[in-house]
């Protein structure tokens, strides 16, 4: 890094002449003031970013990290300022102190050589925890789904938010609001599951809590992007606009509508249009349609694969004129199409000046909002002026252990669980004694580490063994990897049927070890032919159930694999999506019986591990067919599936009237009670099913949802205020509206065991519902 003595007179105090410094006026009007101060070269600056620490040989963080390295250094690429500094955290090990002071100093030298004294944002990775070495790993995205607790959720975006704003980091690039259509998409572990709604309120409440700590949430990846054909990454994308508009985009629209700071491209096409060239959807959509207000940032070299990949621009300035001209504001990582290729562009008359105002307004809007154009302002982060930066504090543990516990799902019990205190219990397979396999693939360990054993994880967390072991000191353990995670490597597996055999029980533990394109099992880039365990996991499964003894089945996965077939044969089965660094306690307590189990499946559990890609939000002809084809896509475990310690009882479904107005609301309400001898807590869902309508509607969708927690024997009932606006759908004409008619109302456990069942009539004229004023539903719970 090249060090340039700062030019104080940057950073002199408001006045008239500078009247963007001054904190007391409209973060509009400093905008436009300091925007009419810059050249055509500065104000491109503000648009473009630089990855100061991305090492080509390293490990590969981002796809095209080893193909294009660097662009230079801060002296060639803030030369007029910069937008945003890439990843000061989130790329290479260091003690958090020293990136902090890396992070000054590179603020000091961007300052240095703006006329104006503009700081970069800084922007780093954040989907389980700050991506940072040492940071606390929560567990995944799909995890913190499996709590349905958004409550919760919302709480590990401010804990997330507070550690990224302490180090100077003012966007997160997260939360992923896709939702899943296709279980061998490597990314489904990052993502809050299956159901368009389910997504939409965790992803809200991830969002409302790191911004309301200070840090810009990204919603990524805008549009399309889980669709990709054959669940491959970076395929296109064939879905039609129905299956967009109803099932895609929901999520983003709603967060949008909460206020979310910016949007992110998706890398694939739909029906041969590239995301990061569409001005329908990074404008039409975006803004015209949604309001939206903030930034849309650059998936990692989306304009040079505009070239490349998508071959819709014939070199960089072209490609850069393309996304500044559908919405595109700054680019991530580096500066390929927007930079020296942008300025050529307008120069040439290819791209129009005006478009460049447009963008760089709303990145100074948001520097204004967030004091970086204050008078005063100083880069060192807060934690630097303090001396300290711990980055896994004990209440951030704490935090990810209530996460991980809440999202483990107890698929099966046959008398398997809890486990005794004494005895002798084989604790078998690979995911029973690495703690990598815990964790996601944006978690700092498994990102960047994967090939850094000897830096450890950073965290100290503690494997499933090791936790088995403090929990249990009564037990004695016979332990036995039986074979890796992938490798096509069975030698071990005698050895573990002979564990198993010498013991009373046995935990098996198997899944994933994340990593990046290709290195793991689960993340990006690491999609799979089909949804068998990876390896020869499944032949392990097999010899320990054919050995006799009773066997609990532990599941460690960043996505659903098909292991219904074995649930029959097992004593318990349990399913955990990527505990995070206390996955390994939290586990351990749930098996113990210490805690109790309250996960619910976000996705469900394939009966079958290939050709059939249909999650639950299906229409009629997704259901089995059983005279017209042999196939069946019926799942081993439903959605909204889960199993407790204790039992539950939900009855007596009510609606408040039977008509509704097409632009009215009505309240359900539904009772539960704690039928067992021990606490614990229901997820009560709402589901609804519309039996006529002018196109194919799904079989059932998720309409609202509340997790109640209860004393044994404890009753409480749940009501639900129904707008709507939620009933909404994309009629025969591409318009959404609410038409008239009937709608079922379900309520249950899961998407299957909807026992309690009322319908209402909606009346009046079919009404256009192309703006929703009610994305979610309230939910009230009484106790008596």
């Amino acid at each position: 890094m090249t060090t340039t003595t700062p030019d104080h007179s940057a950073l002199a105090p408001a006045g008239d002449d500078r009247p963007w410094t001054d904190p007391g006026r409209p973060a509009d009007e400093r905008a436009e003031a300091l925007l009419a101060r810059l050249t055509l070269e500065e104000k491109v600056a503000q648009l473009s970013s630089a990855w100061e620490d991305v090492e080509p040989a390293g490990p590969e963080v981002a796809p095209g990290t080893s193909l294009f390295g660097r662009v230079g250094d801060l002296d060639a690429t803030a030369r007029h300022g910069l937008g945003q500094l890439t990843r000061p955290y989130g790329t290479v090990p260091r003690p958090a102190l020293e990136h902090a002071r890396l992070l000054a100093a590179r603020q000091r030298q961007i300052m240095a050589q703006s006329r104006f004294g503009i700081p970069a944002m800084a922007h780093d990775e954040c989907l389980t925890g700050f991506t940072a070495y040492g940071a606390t790993v929560y567990p995944t995205s799909l995890a913190m789904a499996a709590t349905f607790d958004p409550a919760l959720v919302g709480r590990v975006g401010a804990a997330i938010g507070a550690d990224m704003a302490e180090a100077g980091v003012h966007q997160g690039l997260a939360p992923v609001v896709d939702v899943i259509r296709d279980y061998r998409w490597g990314r489904c572990e990052e993502t809050y599951g299956e159901d368009p709604y389910l997504v939409g309120e965790m992803g809200e409440a991830y969002v409302l809590g790191l911004q309301g700590a200070g840090v810009y949430a990204t919603l990524k990846h805008f549009a399309g992007y889980s669709a990709s054909m054959g669940g491959r990454n970076h395929a296109p994308v064939g879905i039609g606009e129905r299956e967009l508009a109803d099932v895609l985009l929901p999520p983003f629209e709603r967060i949008v509508a909460a206020g979310v700071g910016s949007v992110m491209n998706s890398y694939a096409e739909i029906d041969g249009e590239a995301p990061a060239a569409s001005r329908r959807l990074l404008t039409g959509v975006l803004r015209e349609r949604w309001g939206f207000e903030g930034t849309v940032v650059s998936d990692y070299w989306s304009l040079p694969f505009l070239v490349d990949a998508h071959r819709v621009a014939a070199d960089l300035p072209g490609a850069g004129a393309l996304a500044l001209r559908a919405g595109m504001d700054v680019e991530l990582p580096d500066q390929r199409g927007f930079g020296a290729a942008l300025v050529a562009a307008v120069r040439a008359g290819a791209a129009d000046e005006a478009d460049v105002d447009r963008a760089v307004r709303r990145v100074l809007r948001q520097k204004a909002a967030l004091g970086l154009l204050d008078a005063g302002w100083e880069p060192e982060p807060p934690a630097l002026r303090a001396g300290v930066l711990d980055l896994d504090r004990p209440e951030s543990r704490r935090l990810a252990h209530a996460v991980a516990q809440a999202g483990a799902v107890l698929l099966h019990n046959a008398g398997g669980l809890p486990l005794p205190a004494t005895g002798r219990i084989a604790l078998i397979g690979p995911c029973a004694d690495d703690v990598r396999t815990m964790f996601g693939c944006y978690s700092f360990p498994n990102h960047v580490l994967s090939e850094r054993d000897d830096l450890g994880d950073g965290v100290g967390a503690l494997s499933l063994r090791a936790a088995l072991a403090g929990e249990l000191p009564g037990v004695e353990w016979l332990f036995a990897q039986g074979c890796p995670i992938r490798e096509e490597d069975g030698s071990g597996i005698a050895a573990a049927v002979e564990a198993s055999r010498a013991a009373g029980l046995t935990v098996l533990a198997v899944g994933d070890r994340p990593g990046m394109f290709g290195i793991g099992t689960s993340g990006e880039g690491c999609d799979v032919e089909d949804l068998r365990l990876p390896g020869v996991q499944e032949e392990l499964v097999e010899a320990v159930l054919a050995a006799g003894g009773p066997v609990v089945l532990v599941v460690v996965s960043g996505r659903p694999y098909a292991v219904g077939r074995f649930a029959a044969g097992t004593a318990a089965v349990v399913q955990v999506f990527l505990p995070g660094e206390e996955g390994g306690r939290a586990v351990a307590e749930l098996l113990s019986g210490r805690a109790n189990f309250s996960g619910r499946l976000p996705v469900q559990i394939p009966g079958s591990p290939a050709g059939q890609p249909y999650t639950y939000l299906h229409p009629p002809l997704g259901d089995r067919q059983s005279q017209l084809s042999n196939l069946d896509p019926s799942p081993a475990f439903p959605f909204g599936h889960g199993l407790s310690y204790t039992g539950f009882e939900i009855h007596d479904l009510r609606a408040d009237r039977q008509d509704v107005d097409v632009d009215g609301e009505f309240e359900v309400c539904v009772r539960v009670r704690n039928t067992g001898a021990v606490a614990g807590a229901e997820t009560v869902q709402l589901y609804f099913t519309d039996p006529v309508a002018q196109v194919t509607r799904p079989v059932r969708a998720l309409l609202a949802f509340a997790k109640v927690p209860l004393e044994p024997g404890e009753e409480a009932t749940v009501r639900f205020r129904v707008h709507t606006d939620r009933l909404a759908f994309t009629g025969l004409d591409g318009r959404r509206v609410v038409e008239p008619g009937e709608i079922l109302l379900r309520a249950g456990s899961s998407s299957v065991d909807t026992r309690n069942e009322v319908s209402v009539r909606l009346v009046g004229e079919q009404r256009d519902a192309r703006v929703l004023r009610q994305h979610g539903v309230p939910a009230l719970v009484e106790r008596a």
